[in-house]
């Protein structure tokens, strides 16, 4: 009978609750990691080979040597193990891993203590039971035996696997697994609440049309009709808004679904605390960044590129780099990641660098942002042909999206027409709204600037700063608003932005400090 639980030098490491301990500090194990960890301690000292540890960890999906490299990075991360001179696992060069020393099979119940006991755990009507009889039901709930899981719970066990994978491949494995469980329960909540992500991450992070996040919120509102307090259905609709571009609607929907439930809902806390950045609340998205790191058990995929933005809006951009840079290597799979550190270093003027990360960063993946720098990039340096060519490959990336469309006609190599320009602008003024993306401000300004009115374009780079427009550096590094360098008005604008973002400096100094600080 395999061990349940091992003490690997000065690691105690109960394998039935997941838990592991220096000492008697619990270290941050989760998921895929905690169970490559689990799967090499028993195997003793044996080296393990990639193909072995796909098989038994991965299996079913289909993954790489590099997936397996990055969770080995993140294992060592966890236990604070230096790769270059090991203490747990060592790297064994065209062959895999090993543990460095064997570990020891130990009684879990002796060695381990029991976990404390979360809020989750205790809410309900448990809540108003004095705490002693508390403690009591809870060891008594726990000691209850658990029914073997049915098929519908593998396939649904199964479908969350891949959606929490998140790359595209598994994103549709997963939709076929919610999809086959909807057909035969239409009123599987799980199910469609799980689908209604996996259709709108189609649109997020997979330039899929923007049906598939009508679809979600279709999905997450029958849900939170049956049932209106599913947190978890909230966080789903407010990412179906989110992905739509509805900031207001999916600011609205994270908040509730943090109401409802905050210790469960720590990836729509880190969605706020984004939005609110979105917003220009610089100083208290920031303190909900660092609120959401702290309270983490694991990290949001994308919190680290969230805060490194926050710092980086703020003036830290050396603090913002050591973030961006670790995640850029740490994450191969992450396709903000590789679009986020090539833009850092363009957007301090670090073209060559840039450049670089950007060629490592299209190795990777493939993603409109990509090409929307490649082509920023190629106009600083006056090679207008590249550009227009990476405009347009941005805009058949993202055909439904207005930005690279925009663009990819604006630097297309016949000049658009008047009329087109015109109609454009209108169009673009009429869409716009007070509290909107700022982001839409700027197209109209780009569009402006075309046609030659200049006065209409620093009017609507204003009407973004009001919304919450806060990257000073990239209006001043950007070719696409050259035009507009040599205006008073314009300067102005600048000017005013950066006292908007002093007053935010002055108002989280703390926080910048406890960001910058970083330990990790």
């Amino acid at each position: 009978m395999s061990a349940i639980a091992y003490r690997l030098d000065d690691l105690t490491i109960d394998l039935r609750r997941r838990h592991v301990r220096r000492g008697d500090t619990p270290l941050d194990l989760v998921g895929l990691t905690f169970d490559v960890f689990a799967y090499l301690l028993a195997q003793g000292d044996r080296v393990v080979g990639f193909d072995e540890l796909i098989a038994a960890v991965w299996a079913p999906a289909v993954v790489g040597e590099e997936t397996v490299t990055q969770r080995i990075k993140l294992l060592r991360q966890a236990l604070s193990d230096d790769g270059r001179n090991p203490r747990y696992v060592r790297s064994v060069r065209g062959k895999g891993y090993q543990l460095c020393s064997v570990p020891q099979p130990i009684e879990a119940t002796a060695t381990v203590p029991p976990p404390a006991v979360s809020a989750r755990e205790l809410r309900w009507p448990l809540l108003l039971i004095s705490l002693p009889l508390i403690a009591v039901a809870v060891l008594f709930w726990q000691r209850k035996p658990v029914a073997p899981p049915t098929e519908r719970d593998e396939q649904l066990q199964r479908a969350r696997y891949y959606a929490g994978i998140g790359q595209k491949d598994d994103i549709e494995r997963a939709i076929a697994l919610y999809e086959a469980l909807l057909a035969r329960d239409a009123n599987d909540r799980a199910a469609q609440t799980g689908l209604s992500f996996a259709y709108s991450t189609r649109v997020c992070l997979y330039n899929d049309a923007p049906v598939w996040a009508d679809r979600a919120q279709a999905l997450a509102d029958r849900v939170l009709a049956a049932e209106p307090r599913n947190s978890l259905a909230e966080a789903a609709l407010g990412y179906a808004f989110d992905c739509r571009g509805a900031m207001d609607e999916a600011i609205a929907h994270y908040e509730r679904a943090v109401a409802l439930d905050p210790a469960a809902r720590i990836d729509s806390a880190a969605s706020l605390a984004y939005l609110y950045m979105v917003r220009g609340k610089l100083a208290e998205a920031l303190a909900r960044h660092l609120e959401v790191e702290r309270r983490a058990a694991a990290r949001p995929r994308f919190l680290d590129i969230q805060i490194a933005r926050n710092l980086e809006l703020l003036g830290e951009t050396a603090a913002a780099e050591r973030r961006y840079a670790r995640s850029f290597r740490l994450y191969p799979d992450n396709v903000y990641s590789n679009a986020a550190w090539p833009r850092c270093l363009f957007l301090q003027g670090r073209l060559g660098e840039a450049e670089t990360a950007l060629g490592q960063a299209r190795q990777r993946s493939e993603h409109p942002e990509l090409y929307l720098l490649q082509a920023e990039l190629a106009l600083l340096r006056g090679h207008a042909e590249q550009a227009s060519s990476a405009f347009a490959a941005a805009a058949r990336l993202r055909p439904h999206a207005s930005w690279p469309q925009t663009l990819a006609r604006l630097h297309a190599a016949s000049p658009p027409e008047a009329d087109w320009l015109a109609d454009r602008a209108r169009r673009l003024a009429e869409e716009s709204k007070p509290g909107g993306w700022p982001e839409n401000r700027l197209e109209l300004a780009v569009v402006q600037i075309a046609r030659g009115d200049r006065p209409a374009a620093i009017d609507a780079v204003r009407a973004a700063i009001d919304d919450g427009w806060r990257d000073r550096a990239y209006l001043q590094t950007s070719a696409l608003f050259r035009p507009l360098a040599g205006e008073p008005a314009f300067a102005a604008l600048l000017d005013n932005l950066a006292r908007r973002v002093a007053r935010d400096r002055d108002g989280a100094r703390d926080a910048i400090a406890a960001a910058a600080a970083d330990p990790r």
